[in-house]
């Protein structure tokens, strides 16, 4: 039952009930030993609706996620034609408001959002800027992400004031929770309290020359004060399993959170190794490209997914991550297996 604040004219404004904000790593410990279930959504395109992320997350509630990821996409430059004649590049984000998004969904469902935070694109005043926006808001989680390269650009380039590297932003973002701000001048600046989530690769980061490398610079990144990892999509169980020993053998002690993501059209058999650095074992190519079309090859990765997702929580993993894509069928269908 809403609340009812008098507003001095006799009618009544709603108050929504508020949830105390958790962090991730909280959740992972009131679990205890139960595996959760969470999902990540696509922010809409600019000019779309939060509708779209309702109607996901409407189907998706009855899983209990307690905790939803946001993504964030960085800008794409394009290139206008003035009356000179002279095209003008343009730098243009597609999918903004993570933030808003966030906000949104922690006041509609109840539960935590996590937006993704990347170095690409932003300066670090921005970054700061948009941190204390996110403290304001009640929101206690981000993922730290350095981000892709532009668009047709084949390496990653930070802005003139921007963070390099993730490692950057995990230490931007764990200053700010000590009450450190980029204005020298401000003392006894507001203490935020982030908990900070950072990538991991069981099939290692594309750039890194080595596994033993990118397991370094994971060590880093949770050595300057990320709280819990999660993994790139994999379709190996092993790959997991094996970057899990490689961890705790380096000192790397945190929750490990599985990504998944299920393979659903014949054309990822190329796309999702081309552009995720990623492979898929011999006996799901198999049955994919036995499948007479792609509804047939849906569900074949939906199965694939569930295997994986049983697998993994009969391991006893902190959660099981879902891409969702804004694939609403295909997730509920592997939650509705496992939870």
């Amino acid at each position: 039952m809403h609340s009812g604040t008098d507003t001095g004219t006799g009618s009544k404004t709603s108050v929504l009930p508020i949830t105390e904000a958790m962090k991730v790593t909280d959740h992972f410990i009131k679990a205890k030993d139960k595996t959760l279930v969470s999902f990540e959504v696509l922010p809409p395109l600019k000019g779309g609706s939060m509708q779209a992320i309702f109607n996901t997350l409407d189907a998706l509630m009855e899983f209990k996620p307690p905790f939803i990821d946001v993504t964030y996409h960085r800008e794409e430059f394009i290139y206008k034609k003035r009356t000179s004649g002279y095209y003008e590049k343009t730098a243009i984000r597609k999918r903004p408001g993570t933030v808003g998004i966030c906000a949104a969904i922690m006041h509609r469902y109840g539960v935590d959002a996590v937006p993704h935070l990347i170095c690409g694109g932003f300066s670090v005043e921005e970054t700061e800027n948009a941190l204390i926006d996110l403290n304001f808001l009640g929101i206690n989680n981000v993922l730290a992400l350095r981000g892709d390269a532009r668009q047709f650009e084949d390496k990653f380039t930070p802005e003139d004031d921007g963070h390099k590297y993730a490692l950057d932003l995990v230490r931007q973002v764990v200053g700010m929770n000590e009450g450190r701000y980029l204005d020298a001048n401000i003392i006894n600046g507001e203490k935020t309290d982030f908990c900070i989530g950072v990538a991991g690769y069981p099939e290692k980061h594309f750039e890194a020359p080595n596994p033993r490398t990118d397991l370094r610079f994971t060590k880093e990144k949770v050595d300057a004060g990320a709280g819990y990892i999660v993994t790139q999509m994999f379709f190996d169980n092993k790959k997991y399993f094996d970057y899990v020993d490689s961890c705790r053998k380096v000192g790397i002690d945190v929750p490990i959170v599985p990504g998944l993501k299920p393979l659903t059209r014949r054309y990822q058999l190329n796309s999702i190794p081309r552009k995720f650095f990623v492979n898929l074992p011999e006996e799901l190519v198999a049955e994919v490209m036995k499948a007479k079309d792609d509804n047939a090859v849906q569900q074949v990765g939906i199965e694939w997914c569930i295997q994986q997702s049983m697998e993994l929580k009969k391991a006893g993993v902190p959660c099981l991550h879902y891409y969702t894509m804004g694939d609403t069928e295909t997730s509920k269908a592997i939650a509705e297996a496992v939870v």
